[in-house]
């Protein structure tokens, strides 16, 4: 089996890679170029927190061998190789921005580069905003090292005397303050300095009463273990079992330490020293800007040409203005294309149902919900309005558990039945369930989704949502909710997959399907479409199933722990990973069946996670049209030329035949797929 397997955690970093190459695309708007280093940065500091932090418990514990082969210390040297590469040409791309940025006029200074006007600006700034919200710590050697955020920049502070140094820490206050600091101009030029800038400006203000012949200050960040220790004792509060977890996150093991490249060496070793690194430990020099994740929040600034275009969501052809939804819905089942289709949609749909007099039940799941959510207000509204509401609200959802939880206790104030997970697996499914009376009978209406119900991310994330009122649908998505609500209660699903239960046994059953018609001469395919693809038995599968002759895509977004092509030649599986405006979060799964085709949309990626140990849910699609919409979504995207990267054994991210005539660009052509569905 390893011969076909790579490391997930080195094929992560690949598609963390492919967002530096967007990064550096001459055709991609200027300021979206600086955002990409922010997704990138965040993207890693997540990567360390959780893929990091468990190699490293691995690698403690003497795990001697992975599933995929190699060991944890192994992969920990590979990690640190890469990333320390990534970092170099990470600093050479946002230096090629900055001079791009100053040909449009926009300058991101620093504390060094201030004329005496805008040092004037800066100083009143500073004593406004700044000095107020900053504490600074003074450390002494007999003193123990205050207990330093994850998600913070400190500024490492040298007071220089003759021989001997003071040193300092200051929390750079970004969740206080704006990072990024606008200095007025007359000049039609537009100046930018960072919040860390502004305090090194002040420096002496603020150590004013210490002797010292020359101050000077270093920025570094850390990165601590993020993985929830969470012990499934049903004799504990669930909720205290996951808020105790939260406050022992922030003192949880450190994984990475992050420094600005100039700082002494004395300094260095004198904070590592007071943190307890380790030699294994991951210390990485770098530039003076830390915590880029950031620059995802960058300034609206500059002209139009530096933005991705706006681009308004296409109307939906089945719903009609005037005419409730549940109606359209009634009439035939309804895809939303997020976020080519408003997820406003989606909202006004529970606003409708909240103040329906037929509407009687409103189930929902909630994973990872918006702040203020629309979703939320709308479920208080209904149960407001003598709805019998139930929300199925999962505290792991990871950096989500505290929204999550005070979430359910605003819930559970305004009288819907909060429900906290399943003891035992993370609920990781999206589903609705609304019940009317109609005609003296009851009617369920199914909502079965790829992606949160968060009226944010779904701006940016590439998602589905399934509205249907079939019977059969709404019936084993009631089981499902019957499933949450007495953990015991187990229901037989005939049309979805759901796992732990069902999805794992049905999807090697369709893999063998094929496998049996390609023996046997007759048409074979499978298109699988999902963010990471990692699974041990579904990728023996999948080979199983090549080899066999069955004609396999797969459209891979992140982790993809399978080498596409065999030594023995036998093997070559074509495999892609898009990295374009949107983020890909759909999960698709496609059988040709001789012809009889079975295509799903899922929660589910192909992890032992996903399959094993959370409640996800696949949806099949009936409806034709709907399933030709899919397959020439997929299509399209196999078809780009711009932003597909072809996954193969050395991950070199290649794009798909670059120099090909003409260019693809699929999610814009697929904006415009749509468009045109809609005028029909």
């Amino acid at each position: 089996m390893n011969a076909i397997l790579r490391s997930k955690e080195i094929s992560w970093l690949s598609f963390n890679e492919r967002l530096l190459q967007e990064a550096s695309k001459p055709e991609v708007p200027l300021i979206e170029r600086l955002k990409f280093l922010g997704i990138y940065s965040n993207n890693l500091d997540e990567f360390f927190r959780v893929r990091v932090a468990i190699l490293r418990r691995l690698a403690m514990i003497g795990q001697l061998e992975l599933a995929e082969g190699g060991n944890p210390r192994e992969v920990l040297t590979q990690i640190e190789e890469i990333v320390i590469e990534h970092s170099n040409r990470f600093e050479d791309i946002y230096n090629q921005i900055l001079k791009e940025l100053a040909n449009e006029n926009i300058f991101i200074i620093n504390e060094k580069q201030l004329t005496p006007e805008q040092g004037e600006y800066v100083t009143l700034y500073f004593k406004r905003e700044v000095r107020p919200r900053i504490m600074p710590i003074i450390l002494k050697k007999g003193t123990k090292m205050p207990l330093l955020r994850d998600d913070a920049i400190y500024l490492a502070v040298d007071m220089a005397k003759n021989k001997k140094s003071e040193y300092a820490l200051i929390e750079v206050p970004t969740d206080l303050l704006p990072r990024f600091v606008i200095i007025p101009s007359n000049d039609g030029k537009t100046h930018i300095i960072l919040l860390e800038d502004v305090i090194r400006y002040e420096l002496d203000d603020t150590f004013y009463m210490f002797s010292y012949k020359k101050i000077s200050s270093y920025i570094f960040k850390l990165t601590r273990d993020a993985e929830l220790d969470l012990d499934d004792d049903v004799a504990e509060s669930y909720v205290k079992l996951v808020a105790k977890s939260i406050v022992k996150r922030g003192n949880s093991a450190l994984v990475r330490f992050v420094h600005e490249k100039e700082i002494p060496e004395n300094l260095l070793s004198y904070l590592l020293s007071k943190l307890n690194f380790k030699k294994e430990d991951v210390v990485i020099g770098g530039s003076r800007i830390h915590n880029f994740k950031d620059f995802m929040g960058f300034p609206m600034i500059g002209a139009e040409h530096l933005y991705y275009k706006p681009i308004s969501p296409v109307k939906h052809r089945k719903i009609v203005h005037g005419q409730t939804y549940l109606n359209s819905i009634s009439k035939g089942d309804i895809l939303f294309h997020f976020p080519y289709h408003s997820f406003f949609h989606f909202v006004d749909l529970l606003r409708e149902v909240s103040i329906d007099p037929k509407v009687t039940e409103i189930k929902m799941t909630g994973y990872r919900l918006a702040r203020n959510s629309h979703v939320i207000n709308a479920l208080i509204n209904a149960a407001r309005n003598g709805k019998k509401v139930t929300m199925v609200l999962e505290l792991r959802a990871r950096f989500n558990e505290q929204e999550n939880i005070e979430y359910g206790n605003l819930l559970d104030k305004e009288n819907v039945k909060v429900i906290l997970g399943v003891p035992g697996l993370k609920v990781h499914s999206k589903l609705c369930l609304i019940t009317r009376k109609e005609k003296k009978e009851t009617k369920k209406y199914a909502f079965v989704g790829t992606g949160n119900f968060n009226e944010v991310t779904a701006k940016v994330f590439s998602d589905q949502l399934l509205c249907t009122a079939d019977p059969n649908i709404a019936r084993e998505v009631t089981r499902v909710f019957d499933f949450f609500d007495r953990n015991y209660k187990i229901g037989r699903f005939q049309h979805l997959l759901v796992s732990p239960f069902t999805m794992r046994k049905k999807m090697i059953a369709m893999i063998k399907q094929e496998m049996l018609n390609a023996k046997a001469g007759i048409e074979a395919r499978i298109y699988l479409k999902c963010n990471n693809l990692v699974d041990t038995e579904i990728i023996g599968k999948i080979d199983e199933a090549a080899r066999c002759g069955v004609d396999i895509r797969l459209s891979i977004r992140g982790m993809f722990s399978m080498y596409t092509s065999s030594a023995d030649g036998k093997v070559n599986i074509p495999a892609i990973g898009m990295i374009d405006r949107y983020l890909e979060h759909s999960r698709l799964y496609y059988f040709y069946n001789g012809g009889e085709e079975k295509l799903y949309i899922s929660s589910a990626d192909f992890m032992s996670r996903n399959l094993d140990r959370r409640v996800e849910v696949a949806v099949p699609i009936y409806d034709k049209e709907i399933r030709e919409e899919l397959l020439d979504f997929f299509n399209l995207q196999w078809q780009d030329n711009t932003a597909a990267r072809i996954l193969d054994n050395d991950l070199n991210n290649r794009i798909k035949d670059e120099d090909k005539e003409p260019k693809v660009e699929s999610q814009l052509g697929f904006y415009d797929y749509l468009s045109e569905r809609n005028i029909r």
